[in-house]
């Protein structure tokens, strides 16, 4: 297991976190506020807050506050799916419209040597939070791993959320 220096943070996250197997649209507890990025929306918090850089017709881009390396960026639809095929056609266009926009972003900021670009769909192909699909972006660049990750299996960050956010909030507003 990677530990990350300056996540101390991450465990009101991991305890608050509900466990859940079924998508959404199948849960019938009134109480239940949905998902991370439901509750983000709705949290009347503003972009910067929530670290939101870029908003669509159909999806959000957000910063990801568990990067596996700085600029790792999150596109999300607003409606809380599970699986691509719930999206209808309007969303499934906007959601990879926008993935493609966030990778030249992305590449303008960071410069990276490469990309990862993929989505986990359920928990068991990894998806924290399976009931609501997001798209990672994750710049990588040659030899981004060093002797903390070898040594301490721990990785650092050089570059705060903040930071992340409002380097890719100003170049969104230039693309």
């Amino acid at each position: 297991m990677i530990e990350r220096i300056w996540s101390g943070w991450r465990s009101a996250y991991v305890t608050d976190a509900p466990v859940r197997s079924a998508p959404a649209a199948s849960r019938s507890d009134p109480d239940d506020a949905g998902s991370v990025f439901t509750r983000i929306l709705n949290s009347g918090a503003s972009d910067v807050e929530t670290h939101i850089v870029h908003r669509s017709t159909t999806c959000f881009v957000i910063c990801n506050l568990f990067p596996y390396t700085t600029g790792h960026v999150l596109v999300v639809p607003y409606r809380a799916v599970a699986d691509l095929e719930q999206l209808p056609g309007d969303e499934t266009s906007d959601l990879w419209s926008t993935v493609a926009d966030t990778v030249s972003v992305v590449r303008s900021v960071y410069r990276p040597d490469g990309l990862n670009v993929g989505l986990n769909l359920g928990r068991p192909a990894g998806g924290s939070i399976p009931d609501h699909l997001h798209v990672h972006v994750v710049p990588r660049w040659t030899g981004d791993s060093n002797f903390m990750m070898a040594v301490s299996n721990t990785q650092t960050l050089p570059e705060s959320i903040a930071d992340t956010t409002a380097k890719l909030t100003a170049a969104w507003a230039v693309a």
